[in-house]
This record gives C-alpha cells, structure tokens and sequence, in this order.
C-alpha cells in the first residue's frame, strides 16, 4: 500500500481498505476502486495539488456546477461532499479539500458511468460485468483540457431515452414544487354516467396531468361522461392496470401517487438504465417484464414490438442478460421437475384422461415410456415424484409452435403459448417465468434474417408439420431482460407502468442512503 493511500485510509476520506486476499462487492468495491483511483491520480502527477493553491480557480468551480447538476440525473448533490467544497477556497493550497474534489469528481463519475448502487445487490439474477473506468486518467485529461463538467456528462447514458427520462425528472420536480395534484378523496367505485362531488374532483385530477382536455360546462364537471371513461380506459392500459374504465381502488390508488413520487420512481429507473453499458451495435432483443413487451432493435433503436405474457408474482421472471443460440420448432416440452410437481400432478388427479388429451409422455427411472392407463395419479407421490413427464408437439402443447433459447442460470426463455388469448390482457402475468410472445413466427423470421437455408418460406413450411426442428444461429443475437416501470412514449412524454413485483422501492430506498437490509 502506498503512503498516500494510507493517509487517506487514517484520515477518514476513505473507509475501505482492499486486500488482495479478500475479494469485496457492492459499496465495498465502490469503495476501495475510489481509494485506488485516487491514489493512482496523485501518483500521476506526483502528489501535485489538482484543484487548489491555483490562480485559476475554473475548474474547480466547473466541478462545484457538476456536482450541483447531479440532481438533474436523479442523484443527490450532498453525496459528492457538496456543502464542504462550497465553503472552501480554492485558491488556498488545501491538500484534503484538493483531496475531497479529487474524491468528488471519481465518486460521481463511476455514479453517473455504472450506477450509485449494486446492481448485484438490487438484482439477484444480475450477469452483466462491471465496465472498466480508468478515472484517473480521465480526469487527469478533463483537468488539461478544462472540461470537467463536460468530462462527467459524457460519463451518463447518451441514449435519447435516457435524455427524456431526465427531463421527465425535471417535469415532475417543478409539478412537485408548486403541490400535489388535485386529489381524489378514497371511496366507492366510480363508473360511467355517475354524478357527484367526487366525479368533479376526477375530472380535476385527470386534467391536471393533462389526461382530459375538453371544456364542459360547469353543470357537467360533476358527471362522470363518455370523454372521462376514455381517458380512464388510456390509464388504465397504458399502465396495466385493470381496464374496465372504473375508477375502483386500483385506479384511485394510482391516481393517488404524488408527483414528487413519480420524481422517486423516475430516478430509480435512471438509475437502473446506468446499470447497462450504451445500446450495441446490430441486432438485440430487450424484454421490459413490467411493460410486457419485447422489443427489437437494430443498432439500438426499435423496429418492431412483441405483445408478452410473463411470470406471475408467485414465479417471477428474472432480470438477466444472455445470448439468442438457437430456436426450435415443434418443441418437445421437456416438463421441469417443479412444474410437475407443482402443476400436472394435481391436474392429472383430477383428470387422468388429460395426460393422453393432452399429448403427455410419462418416463420412469431408466426412461421408459409408462402405460398410463396402468396408473392411479392419485397414489403416485409428489415428494418424489417418481416420473419425468414430456409433452409432444401439437395443439395443446404448452411451449406453442416455438421456442427461442439463449442458455442462462434461470433455464429462462421466449417460448409460443396455446394459451393465446391471454395476450388481449392488460396485465399480462400468467406464466411460471418463462416469456410467452405473440407472434413466435413473425420474430423467428427476423431471428433468421442471413441465415443460410432458413427464409420466412421454410420456416412457416416446418411450423406447419409435427417434427421438432433446431435451427442454430451463426451469429449469436444479444438478449436484455430488464427491469424498467418508467417508458420514455411519444415525446415529450413518459410512461409509468405497474411496479408488478413492487422493485421500484428499494431502488428508491437505496439513493436515498438506505441499504437493502433495512427493508428486510
């Protein structure tokens, strides 16, 4: 360890030492990379003051302006030591203020770059590697080209998604200053053609977040008419809630979110889109568990959108990054021990003609076809369960026409669904954390483009059999499952969605200066 390190170790400025020998993750990390980017800084320059004892006191103040736009990324300013280099003067030689700027600008950079928080801690299913930064050699540039505020800008997402997030952030802040919304006083249902004080106070709400835009007269405001419903139903699915146009407890719920907790969910997600390195060049998939959507993208924009059914709160469907390896047609569906378990074995007692009716095998042990017709479910044990069942392609078979595979820890992927129907929902969370997608053909077709022997033609000829079919890919197609509540939609608008596995709160929690143990 070098001397300066160890004098910022006893000195307070940084509170993690790192050891070889024990590997550290989360803030820990953070941490000892901030301890040993500013160690390398100083060392660059040897242990010349960066930021004080100047004449030039620019980029000094450049910084004190970065640290205060923070805010504008969802950040808090007074992380970044804000109130102590304020006070200073940085025209005074100040060896631990130059230190605490140095500290500043890394801590913010690696903040604005990869994420305040873990996303390791916040997402268990996490597998993208952390970006490497040299810190201390981008400052050491931003300080020779008097550029440190653009210097941290360019450190954030790029993306224009995440530029309209930002000014949604903005949006809300000013929204939040000036008070809360009109409020919705909680009560009964409100439905179509109902009259009352509350109705008056609805029409209110949905105009102040410009949902309504009709003049009426003021005998009518009371009346719940054709034009609020409308704008109800726009919520409604907009947001995946229940659409059926009632103003019930769901909707008053949501009606009742201040705007200051819209400034809090937009920062998480912010936050999480930090998370994730600039979108890729060429082909990728992303699929948003809380929208219910996936969507395609070339060079990073989206040229086409998929309907999706994902899992239900009991079996969520994780948030993981993986490649697209191979699809097959006509799958066999290779039933999971769990769900078998869990799903058919109750079934098949209640209904033991629905294994044939259905298209089931049972194996024992050794992989033997068993006469069902020899069986009582009823007797058959769950713990163990002693078979392995498959279902063979057909109309009923619970994987559809298609199944797209990119291997990951989960055993996680896109698969058609018999169950169609289910994509008319709104909240669409039925599965046990697999993706059922709309359309399997239509994506299976872009899935192929430049694959040699696999055009739309064959593909659709295939499907229209029986065999099960595995197409490998020559080029493997990147797969995002992300997590995000907040939708940049038509500008200059953005989207909330359900927190359907309620994940925005520790996020929130976590830039507020929580940790993840206190909600526990």
């Amino acid at each position: 360890m070098s001397v300066f390190l160890a004098a910022l170790l006893a000195s307070g400025l940084c509170s993690a030492e790192p050891f070889e020998d024990q590997p550290v993750s989360g803030l820990e990390a953070v941490e000892c990379a901030s301890c040993l980017e500013l160690d390398r800084f100083y060392a660059r320059r040897d242990q010349a003051l960066a930021w004080t004892g100047g004449a030039d006191t620019s980029a000094y103040t450049q910084l004190l302006d970065a640290i205060r736009g923070a805010a504008s990324h969802g950040l808090n300013p007074q992380d970044y030591a804000l109130t102590a280099l304020e006070s200073a003067d940085p025209a005074r030689a100040d060896r631990e203020i130059d230190i605490l700027a140095t500290r500043a600008w890394i801590d913010l950079a690696h903040d604005l770059a990869r994420g305040r928080l873990d996303p390791y801690t916040y997402e268990s299913g996490w597998s993208l590697p952390y970006r490497p930064l040299d810190l201390a050699a981008r400052l050491e540039l931003a300080l020779e080209l008097g550029a440190v505020s653009a210097s941290l800008e360019r450190l954030a997402p790029q993306s224009e998604d995440y530029q309209r997030l930002r000014e949604g952030l903005q949006n809300f802040r000013d929204v939040a200053e000036k008070g809360a919304w009109p409020v919705l006083e909680a009560g009964e249902a409100l439905h179509l053609d109902d009259r009352g004080p509350r109705i008056a106070q609805l029409r209110a709400r949905l105009e102040a977040e410009g949902h309504v835009t009709l003049q009426v007269a003021p005998e009518e405001r009371d009346l719940f008419d054709a034009d609020m419903r409308a704008a109800v139903l726009r919520i409604q699915r907009a947001a995946h809630l229940d659409d059926d146009g009632i103003v019930g407890e769901e909707m008053q719920a949501w009606l009742a979110i201040t705007p200051q907790q819209r400034v809090d969910q937009i920062a998480a997600n912010m936050e999480r889109r930090r998370w994730r390195p600039a979108a890729e060049p060429g082909r990728s998939l992303r699929v948003n568990i809380p929208d219910f959507t996936l969507d395609i993208l070339e060079d990073g924009e989206i040229v086409d959108q998929h309907r999706l059914i994902v899992g239900r709160t009991s079996r969520p469907t994780p948030v993981f990054s993986a490649e697209l390896a191979y699809f097959i047609i006509n799958p066999w569906w290779e039933t999971p021990y769990s769900l078998a378990v869990r799903d058919e074995l109750p079934a098949f007692r209640r209904d033991p003609d629905m294994v044939e009716r259905l298209g089931f095998q049972v194996l024992d042990a050794e992989d033997n076809i068993v006469d069902t017709s020899e069986l009582d479910w009823n007797e058959v044990p769950a713990h163990p369960f002693p078979y392995r069942l498959r279902q063979a392609p057909g109309e009923h078979n619970a994987l559809g026409e298609i199944k797209f595979i990119f291997p990951n820890p989960h055993n996680t992927y896109l698969h058609d669904t018999p169950g169609r129907h289910l994509f008319q929902e709104s909240r669409r969370a039925y599965s046990s954390g697999c993706m059922r997608v709309d359309q399997p053909i239509d994506l299976a077709h872009w899935v192929a483009e430049g694959q040699t022997g696999w055009n739309a033609e064959r593909i659709d000829e295939v499907a229209a059999g029986d065999t099960e079919t595995r197409v490998d890919l020559t080029a493997r197609i990147p797969v995002h499952v992300v997590y995000w509540t907040v939708i940049p939609s038509q500008a200059p608008y953005i989207r909330f969605v359900a927190d359907l596995y309620d994940k925005d709160q520790s996020i929130i929690h976590g830039l507020s200066g929580g940790s993840p143990s206190d909600q526990e």
